[in-house]
């Protein structure tokens, strides 16, 4: 069901950390952190018509992960989260320099809310990666579009 409402949308199903998951739904792609699959074992077993999102926090990690085969990098935490509370945190400064040292889109993750988000517009980074801003929020989508208008000024 839920592949069917991101395609009807027209939005990637990207599963967060299980490769098996992202497999067995045939999403069109996966995230894994530092601590999950290798981005290379990742790479080898979704093939190369599948998304592959890695967290990094230092621009080795980045550039790793690039050299691996990601298609993108999920920087951060770039502000307190609760979502992950062992999130490694990076600066703004950090980001911009992931940003700058590699080729592939860099999202901001971490901590990300109407209140703070502006302060990333200045950073190079391609999106945002939001949960608790739009999971909590008592109207998901208007904080969407909200957090959207924001990173689009």
């Amino acid at each position: 069901k839920v592949k069917e409402i991101t395609e009807k949308h027209n939005v990637p199903l990207i599963i967060n950390d299980r490769v098996d998951v992202a497999l067995a739904v045939d999403a069109e792609g996966v995230h894994v952190g530092q601590s999950d699959m290798p981005c290379d074992v990742t790479r080898a077993l979704v093939g190369s018509d599948k998304i592959v999102g890695v967290s990094a926090a230092t621009i080795e990690e980045a550039r790793k992960a690039e050299s691996d085969g990601a298609d993108y990098i999920g920087a951060g935490a770039v502000f307190p989260t609760a979502t992950k509370d062992d999130a490694p945190k990076i600066t703004k400064k950090d980001l911009k320099e992931i940003v700058e040292s590699i080729s592939i889109p860099v999202v901001a993750i971490g901590g990300i809310t109407l209140n703070n988000a502006h302060e990333l517009n200045d950073t190079g980074i391609a999106g945002l990666s939001v949960v608790s801003a739009i999971m909590s929020s008592e109207n998901p989508k208007k904080s969407s579009e909200e957090l959207l208008k924001i990173f689009n000024s």
